[in-house]
């Protein structure tokens, strides 16, 4: 079994048993043990799952009990800030990438009208758009979590491997000082890898609150991101280490 399709399926093992152990899964996988340890530091390194002694456990959805609603209402003037401003960067014609979160579905109400194609794993993206006749909306499948309005998982990391898009506009928990991105999520980290992967320009959408956030889960560096958009008011110190390592900083 390729190393990729193993570790989606020691995932899905993890994920629907809540734990599970090194000689369940060799045992399950038809693979030595060493094998299977060597996919579950990698899967820890990731921040995918959680390794402790003997096996696996699924990691902590921190936002599971946090209502979208309820998290659309905080903040609200500074990420529709954002949301502007990372419209502007939008050109007609354009295939972009919508991550979940309320302020890209602010982004997308912003899109409305405008020529251009919507590729999204969000289902208050599809809200937003769906009966709008001048965008082209495809939506990622994927399992439903509920909570966040969004679909996550193999079906929709796979299916991001047949786009390409000319850029992602990507939400976060949090950006570290030292410019690490960091999310509260376990199944939404792979899925942000994915949309970062199948996308020409990586931007970042982060009200100045996301500084330093909250999240323990790393989905990249701060070398990964092309463009930051925020408020102003966000802390200069991160903004700037994220200036020195290749990422464009926008203000609202």
């Amino acid at each position: 079994m390729l190393q990729r399709l193993r570790h989606a399926e020691i995932m899905r093992r993890v994920r629907s048993s809540g734990a599970t152990s090194v000689r369940d899964l060799a045992s399950q996988l038809g693979v030595s043990p060493s094998t299977i340890r060597r996919d579950l530091e990698v899967l820890d390194r990731d921040g995918t799952l959680r390794r402790v002694r003997g096996g696996a456990l699924a990691g902590v959805d921190a936002d599971a009990d946090r209502p979208f609603a309820e998290v659309a209402a905080t903040d609200e003037q500074d990420k529709e800030a954002v949301a502007e401003r990372a419209a502007q960067l939008v050109a007609d014609g354009d295939v972009v990438l919508l991550d979940i979160g309320t302020t890209t579905m602010r982004l997308a109400r912003r899109l409305r009208g405008r020529r251009v194609t919507v590729v999204t794993s969000s289902l208050a993206v599809l809200d937003v758009l769906r009966a709008d006749p001048e965008v082209e909306l495809l939506l990622l499948g994927g399992m439903l979590r509920r909570p966040y309005h969004s679909l996550v998982g193999m079906l929709t990391e796979g299916a991001l491997r047949q786009v390409v898009a000319d850029r992602v506009f990507l939400g976060a928990s949090g950006v570290r000082p030292d410019g690490q991105l960091v999310d509260t999520t376990l199944a939404e980290v792979p899925l942000k890898r994915a949309m970062m992967a199948a996308a020409g320009q990586v931007v970042l959408l982060v009200d100045r609150h996301k500084f330093p956030g909250t999240g323990a889960l790393r989905v990249c560096g701060p070398e990964d991101i092309d463009v930051i958009v925020t408020n102003d008011g966000a802390d200069q110190a991160t903004l700037r280490t994220c200036a020195s390592a290749g990422a464009e900083v926008l203000l609202t």
